[in-house]
């Protein structure tokens, strides 16, 4: 088992984090945790995110991935704050090539068959499916996945409570990446906790 898919299968759904301030970092983590949801990505898409991935990688229990990583310059400040595992929202093969030499998961995203392909010649074999449904949803998505069989996805991007049960019925499909877990702003730990122990919950096919 790779260990890009180890995080995969540590829980259904994968939070997708973007938090502006870092003294939620920590709540927002143990709440997760508490719920059943280890895997949490903290997107680079706010100026306190390297510090809430330092926060979120101090809570036992946790494993923190850093989402949103564009270069190797976000790959190292990523790495260095304690991710873990690394998500991108494209595939290229210099920032692929950079995370294999620094020995770290990566979970690119990608949405058509040349992308897949170039992971394939990079020596992957998991992949995120991004954007899922402006992508073509679940349709696109079996389409890929008959070709290129010995692949595995995380959908991510429009999946949410109502769809996440069809997506995980998809045998290609691991988990998927959702930002309903955690709605931006000052967190209710009470109600991150119920809505992870729900996603934690659900079926999954493989």
């Amino acid at each position: 088992m790779s260990d890009v898919q180890q995080v995969m299968r540590l829980a259904p759904v994968i939070p997708v984090l973007v938090i502006d301030d870092a003294a939620h970092a920590r709540p927002i983590a143990e709440a997760l945790v508490a719920g059943g949801l280890p895997a949490l990505e903290v997107t680079l898409r706010t100026p306190a995110a390297i510090e809430v991935i330092a926060e979120m990688a101090k809570v036992q229990g946790g494993m923190v991935g850093a989402g949103t990583v564009l270069n190797e310059r976000d790959l190292d400040a990523a790495i260095s704050a304690g991710a873990r595992f690394i998500v991108t929202p494209g595939l290229t093969e210099r920032l692929t090539k950079a995370a294999i030499e620094r020995n770290i998961p990566i979970l690119p995203g990608v949405a058509t068959a040349g992308d897949i392909m170039r992971g394939l010649d990079l020596g992957l074999s998991h992949f995120k499916f991004f954007p899922a449904e402006t992508s073509g949803g679940i349709p696109a998505l079996k389409a890929l996945a008959a070709p290129f069989y010995q692949c595995r996805f995380c959908p991510t991007g429009g999946v949410n409570q109502t769809t996440v049960s069809d997506w995980l019925a998809l045998d290609s499909v691991l988990c998927v990446g959702g930002s309903w877990i955690v709605p931006r702003g000052a967190p209710d730990q009470e109600a991150i906790t119920d809505r992870a122990r729900q996603a934690a919950a659900l079926p999954r096919r493989n």
